[in-house]
């Protein structure tokens, strides 16, 4: 005889039966009818070759054959229940393993919120952080690595939810001891820089800004490009470069590295930051209270 040769409904009616020790009362507990369960013991009477249970005044006893399947029957079932239905989840208490991608100004400026917040709510989990560069070569969200990115640019396509985080404006900067620009510059001086361009992966080059450029009839001059706002930042604190930077970065480092706002003739570019991922993960306990935490952030 091998588990193949029984229909597992059967030995859900004999869990409840030694459960209950009553076939009525069984019957109830299963939403069927008496006779359902009659039925079942029957057909499992002829597998095991035992009779199982015996009528003993209004219920029924179980033989030495069943009282040996008991416990060992019930775990197994409880256990196969938990794997179907999941766990039920406890924040406090959780694992889950969370991948976030996140561009460097966002890890410097949002991701300590985040961190804070994760270690209160979900104290046990973890978290990976990826840039954007590593975000795109894993396939992005309709890869598997990836479980919510913060991101400017979100794929239109049904698979991928997005809320919206946060307005995030540009600002040119220099440094304070920068003589070649002016705190309001005219467009010669603007026309004169030489800037440090941003592109934060391979091919990904940023068009807004070049075009913000080409209105005001200005030819941007790049003397350097690198792959991160940090990166660029800290060029421009030790040369006369300038360069495009989020503002909530400049207000964090700014002070710091000593750089300078420079406003004017161009207007700061005004893009949302968005929290996305994918339907695979919409709807898991930890995915969702993992969003939630990263919103409050």
């Amino acid at each position: 005889m091998s588990l193949a040769g029984i229909d597992l409904n059967l030995l859900l009616v004999l869990d409840t039966v030694l459960a209950e020790r009553h076939v009525a009362r069984a019957a109830r507990r299963l939403h069927v009818t008496p006779s359902a369960v009659s039925n079942a013991l029957a057909r499992l009477r002829v597998v095991l070759g035992d009779p199982l249970v015996v009528r003993a005044g209004r219920g029924v006893v179980p033989t030495p054959r069943a009282l040996s399947l008991a416990a060992p029957l019930q775990h197994a079932l409880r256990d196969l229940e938990r794997s179907i239905q999941g766990d039920v989840f406890d924040p406090a208490t959780s694992t889950a393993r969370f991948t976030l991608a996140i561009a460097d100004a966002g890890q410097l400026v949002r991701l300590p919120r985040i961190a804070l917040q994760l270690s209160r709510r979900m104290p046990k989990a973890r978290l990976r952080v990826v840039g954007i560069e590593g975000y795109l070569s894993m396939g992005g969200l309709h890869g598997t690595e990836v479980d919510v990115a913060i991101v400017a640019v979100v794929d239109k396509v049904p698979a991928i939810h997005a809320v919206k985080l946060d307005v995030e404006e540009t600002v040119l900067v220099v440094r304070k001891g920068n003589r070649g620009l002016g705190p309001r510059p005219s467009r010669r001086q603007l026309a004169a820089i030489e800037h440090v361009d941003v592109h934060v992966a391979p091919g990904h080059v940023p068009g807004g800004l070049q075009a913000a450029y080409e209105r005001l009839g200005i030819a941007r001059s790049i003397a350097m490009v690198v792959p991160t706002f940090v990166a660029a930042a800290a060029v421009v604190a030790q040369t006369d470069l300038a360069a495009t930077l989020p503002l909530s970065l400049v207000e964090d480092l700014g002070e710091r590295l000593g750089l300078r706002v420079v406003s004017g003739l161009l207007p700061p570019l005004r893009f949302d930051i968005m929290l996305a991922w994918h339907e695979r993960t919409h709807d898991d306990p930890a995915m969702r209270a993992f969003r939630e935490l990263v919103i409050d952030a």
